[in-house]
């Protein structure tokens, strides 16, 4: 790809972000709607979990093919692809007569969403390609987090309490037909000198494991955790991870690179993202609930409860790139995992529903860690792998943070499932358990900040580079692991 001028380079930046605000402004406008899709369409708690992890699960299984094919068939137009499907999918979304319908034409926005985010770090990984300025604009790509994280929850509690849920697909309709038509003017056309060939075997095992595993933990509440058909699926789940990695071993090119996880900050940042990404999403669902179903409060002011969580993100977010860049991603991380834990112990420990004053608390720490997390992320993983496999790697990290987002939902709504219908109460009880694995993500965040950012973490990425024949790239790759 020719050198771009600097104004070029920002409006691309721009561009690429634009995909990300129409992904997160989707998935934080859903959050708020959820109540009411749930009364409308008469739908269980499982119903509500399969809303969410209809689309993550799809994006998951297919991250890693869209960032292989686009740096095969190239990244402009794979992003253009991802853009049209995905806003196609809004608007048959908007017109879903019952839950079955919803879920099936969420899969389809989840396909064209596998081509946005990993495509477009693409982009801006082979955009900015001096370290710090790729960690200051991966921070200014966290910060569109932030924005539809403080916009979502109000303008979607407005539209839902206004119009109905269903207007809230249609906020995506003006912004990805103004992403393609600007994506189609100003972005480069770039693909990698040797992309890898297609892995459908491994495509399809990596389909049936989120698939099977995430439908054991969903269904086991209701079904029972020792039927038949969840001990089925967890077999299933089992035997395709065991194939999955003896069949990557043996290919030349395989889907999932192994290679990349002897780097331990590479495999510390997949672990990190499925970590943060679960406890995300567990927060969201739980505090969508809560607010609505147990305190009785109406979409608008459950958006304004959540707020103060957003805010914080949106302040940290930049912050956390330009703390990479500077210092390395150990301090964002600590800090992150720190404020995490202390969000999830406040709710598990103390009560925290119990008084506005702890419940303000437990968004703004939550907030502030998530804000944190996201740049050293995705810094790591992009900074540690050759350019030439941008996109296969971006889409490792995107990968992770779906799976994380699967897991938590299914795993936060497999706790609920218990009792937490009712007063209050009776829902802080309920949720107890799994405000204390929320408190365990961001403990696991802390622990592998210290553990992947340190010098034998740093020679591992060494030794990883040499598996590439990338000898000339080491010590940039562990620069960009340690520094960027």
């Amino acid at each position: 790809m020719p050198e771009l001028s600097h104004r070029r380079r920002m409006l691309v930046l721009a561009i690429c972000c634009m995909s990300l605000l129409l992904v997160s402004l989707d998935n934080t406008v859903l959050n708020v709607a959820l109540p009411s899709m749930r009364r409308e369409l008469h739908a269980s708690v499982s119903g509500m979990q399969w809303t969410i992890d209809a689309y993550t699960l799809v994006v998951a299984a297919l991250l890693m093919l869209a960032g292989s094919t686009a740096d095969r068939v190239g990244r402009k137009r794979t992003f253009q692809t991802g853009l049209v499907v995905f806003t196609l999918g809004s608007a048959l979304c908007s017109l879903a007569p019952n839950l079955e319908a919803l879920v099936a034409f969420r899969m389809v926005q989840a396909v064209g969403g596998s081509m946005l985010n990993p495509v477009a770090m693409s982009v801006i990984a082979n955009t900015f390609t001096e370290p710090k300025e790729r960690a200051r604009a991966i921070g200014v790509w966290g910060g569109v987090v932030g924005i539809s994280m403080a916009a979502g929850p109000l303008v979607g509690g407005v539209l839902v309490q206004s119009v109905g849920w269903r207007s809230i697909f249609w906020l995506n309709l003006p912004i990805g037909l103004a992403a393609v038509m600007l994506t189609a003017r100003y972005v480069p056309e770039s693909r990698a000198p040797r992309p890898r060939r297609a892995d459908p075997v491994g495509q399809l095992l990596v389909i049936t494991l989120l698939g099977s595993l995430t439908y054991a933990i969903i269904e086991a509440p209701d079904r029972g955790w020792g039927s038949p058909l969840i001990a089925v699926c967890a077999a299933v789940a089992a035997g395709s991870l065991a194939g999955l990695v003896a069949y990557e071993r043996r290919r030349a090119e395989p889907l999932i690179e192994l290679r990349f996880f002897h780097s331990v900050p590479f495999s510390g940042a997949t672990v990190i993202a499925v970590s943060a990404f679960a406890a995300l999403s567990g927060f969201l669902f739980l505090n969508t609930l809560y607010l609505q179903d147990a305190r009785g409060l109406n979409a608008l002011h459950a958006g304004l409860w959540m707020l103060p969580m957003a805010a914080m993100c949106f302040v940290f977010a930049p912050l956390s790139g330009r703390l990479v860049g500077s210092r390395g991603p150990r301090l964002p991380l600590l800090l992150a995992g720190a404020a995490m834990g202390m969000s999830g112990v406040l709710f598990a420990a103390f009560d925290a529903q119990a008084t506005d004053g702890l419940l303000l608390a437990g968004y703004v720490l939550f907030g502030i860690g998530f804000g944190l997390v996201n740049a050293p992320i995705t810094n790591t993983a992009v900074s540690g792998m050759p350019r030439t496999q941008a996109g296969v790697a971006a889409a490792v990290a995107s990968t992770s943070r779906q799976v994380g987002a699967s897991l938590g939902v299914a795993v936060i709504g497999a706790v609920l499932s218990s009792g937490a219908s009712g007063s209050a109460a009776r829902f802080t009880e309920a949720a107890r358990p799994a405000w204390w694995i929320i408190a365990g993500c961001g403990a696991a965040v802390l622990l592998l900040g210290v553990v992947t950012t340190g010098r034998w973490a740093a020679a591992t990425a060494r030794r990883a580079a040499t598996l590439f024949g990338d000898e000339e790239r080491a010590p940039a790759q562990t620069s960009a692991s340690t520094s960027a």
